[in-house]
């Protein structure tokens, strides 16, 4: 059949399995929205208030479900407000496909009017990015676009469309779907001396990333750490990777991570990482990191080994694969003294949390988790409340917690929120604080037009919390634009002007009461939390150091 380029646009996202995209119009997707408009029975759009929201929401789509998120924008200042979302996604792997408009080819490269080469923009930061010259190449570079996304490790793919290309014809025809490209298989050696390091090894500890997370290999984690008795850590992009209720989880690792963890970390003799990249907030000083223990290191990008980290044995290949060989490579262990140091540091981790009568960022996340359902999608903005939330929520579920890593994004979870709800229609809650809020409160408009029920907890401490942090700490306390003096804004009249409900709580009974008012709602809400401008996100390592630096605890 003959068809439009913007026609086959929308059929081959049909045909690549894609249920909804994020998107906003403009002079140069014109044509892709008239095809959208056709299609309107067969495929969903969600109109954000801007482009950086609809592109944390095709993030928040894909980090939820594991499927390719879609994003739309027209050139210029459409496609350059999309910079921010696919950074973020290029840096925690997650698949994406971004459509852009754009001029005509006989204007490009001659400045026109909302002209602007994405291509080269977003270069740094896609796998891989097209600009479609010819209608009869099309179908075809799109279903590469998603083949290269989901392929090894994710990621973000741009496909640049110009106008006359959506608006010419050619034949099309559908095709199915192509399988994901071959990853690396382990190679059978490395196998061998790994299983050899680990029959060695009085103290190994497991350290999960995200990419158990994408390689759906929580349940291979769980069996291999029974098997060789370890406990098990992850990074932030890890949590999730395998229930909190399992009793080997020490939760995240590194700059705020659990003590426990970090111990754990600094006292193993083996450290066995899996689909984590050894980022600097993760690892502190990297000679310190290693001192004591041998390093096995996994991934899917081969790129990845030996990048941040030396290791002893690194091993290119799917997760799920790789582990489950190694399993079928290593002989049961019983790591008794190690265990008993692994109870030590739980309980000196439990005597260190302070008590305290005002209600505490963490008495917040308690709350929440007493009331969400274990499917519930927690979301996080970026700040202490992303540190208290990945220290002290009891994740069950995989791909529950969405939050921005790498990039460390603020103002990413609305978005991410939306396209989580849009994805799952599971219920979602987005913790953030008054300064990530501010970012990109303007998608409450989205939440609202499309009624997606998300509770936004706001914790309200009147400053850039971590920022102030690091000031009190390391910069004498010269509060230096930190605080935001924005008492005076009320975010429960904002989300009431919006067409949301607004709550504010300056306690836990106040907060329980408001959770169950909004949970009933069925309806964006805003509630307010009144939190100390003096709170810390502690444990932390100071930048660069390490364990031996270790703050937990300010003052007497």
């Amino acid at each position: 059949m003959k068809l439009s380029g913007s026609q086959i646009i929308i059929e081959v996202l049909i045909e690549q399995g894609c249920d909804c995209i994020f998107g906003y119009p403009g002079g140069q997707v014109i044509n892709i929205y008239d095809a959208l408009y056709e299609y309107q029975d067969r495929i969903k759009h969600v109109l954000t208030a801007h482009e950086q929201g609809a592109s944390h929401a095709a993030d928040g789509y894909a980090r939820s479900t594991g499927k390719t998120g879609v994003v739309l924008a027209t050139s210029g200042p459409g496609a350059t407000n999309l910079v921010t979302g696919i950074a973020t996604a290029y840096l925690d792997s997650v698949p994406m496909v971004a459509i852009t408009g754009n001029v005509p080819c006989s204007l490009l490269g001659r400045d026109s009017f909302q002209e602007v080469d994405i291509c080269g923009i977003t270069l740094p930061i896609t796998k891989h990015n097209y600009i479609v010259k010819d209608i009869n190449e099309l179908a075809d570079t799109l279903r590469e676009a998603f083949l290269l996304a989901r392929s090894g490790r994710p990621g973000p793919v741009l496909v640049d469309i110009p106008k006359d290309v959506q608006i010419a014809q050619t034949e099309f025809s559908n095709k199915p779907v192509a399988p994901a490209l071959p990853v690396p298989v382990a190679d059978e050696a490395d196998l061998e001396e790994a299983a050899k390091l680990i029959a060695e090894s009085k103290k190994p500890y497991i350290y999960c990333g995200g990419g158990v997370i994408s390689g759906n290999a929580g349940a291979e984690i769980e069996k291999f750490a029974d098997i060789i008795d370890a406990p098990i850590g992850c990074s932030l992009m890890g949590i999730s990777s395998v229930p909190f209720s399992n009793p080997r989880f020490l939760g995240m690792q590194g700059m705020h991570g659990h003590y426990a963890s970090s111990m754990a970390q600094a006292e193993a003799d083996l450290v066995i990482c899996a689909g984590a990249r050894f980022s600097d907030r993760a690892t502190g000083n990297k000679n310190v990191y290693v001192r004591n223990c041998r390093i096995i290191h996994i991934d899917i990008d081969a790129a990845e080994l030996d990048k941040n980290i030396s290791s002893d044995i690194g091993i290119a290949g799917d997760i799920k694969d790789t582990l489950s060989k190694l399993i079928s490579m290593v002989e049961k262990k019983q790591n008794t003294e190690w265990n008993a140091q692994i109870e030590k540091f739980k309980a000196d981790e439990a005597a260190s949390l302070k008590k305290s009568d005002a209600m505490t960022p963490y008495d917040i996340v308690d709350a929440v988790n007493e009331k969400m359902p274990e499917n519930a999608v927690i979301v996080t903005d970026v700040g202490q409340h992303q540190m208290w939330v990945a220290q002290r929520y009891r994740f069950e579920q995989s791909r529950k917690f969405i939050s921005s890593g790498g990039l460390g994004t603020m103002g990413f979870g609305l978005g991410a929120a939306i396209g989580s709800y849009e994805a799952t229609k599971d219920p979602v809650v987005l913790f953030t604080g008054d300064g990530s809020f501010g970012m990109n409160l303007n998608e409450l408009a989205t939440a609202v037009s499309d009624n997606v029920p998300v509770i936004i907890v706001v914790m309200n401490n009147g400053v850039l919390g971590m920022v102030r942090q690091w000031q009190t700490l390391f910069f004498d306390k010269h509060y230096s634009n930190t605080t935001l003096d924005k008492r005076q804004t009320k975010f429960t009249k904002i989300a009431e002007a919006f067409g949301a409900l607004g709550f504010s709580a300056i306690n836990t009974d106040e907060l329980k009461k408001a959770l169950d008012e909004a949970i009933a709602s069925k309806r964006p809400c805003v509630i307010d939390c009144a939190i100390s401008e003096d709170e810390f996100v502690l444990p932390m390592l100071p930048p660069g150091g390490s364990i031996d630096n270790i703050i937990t605890h300010i003052g007497g």
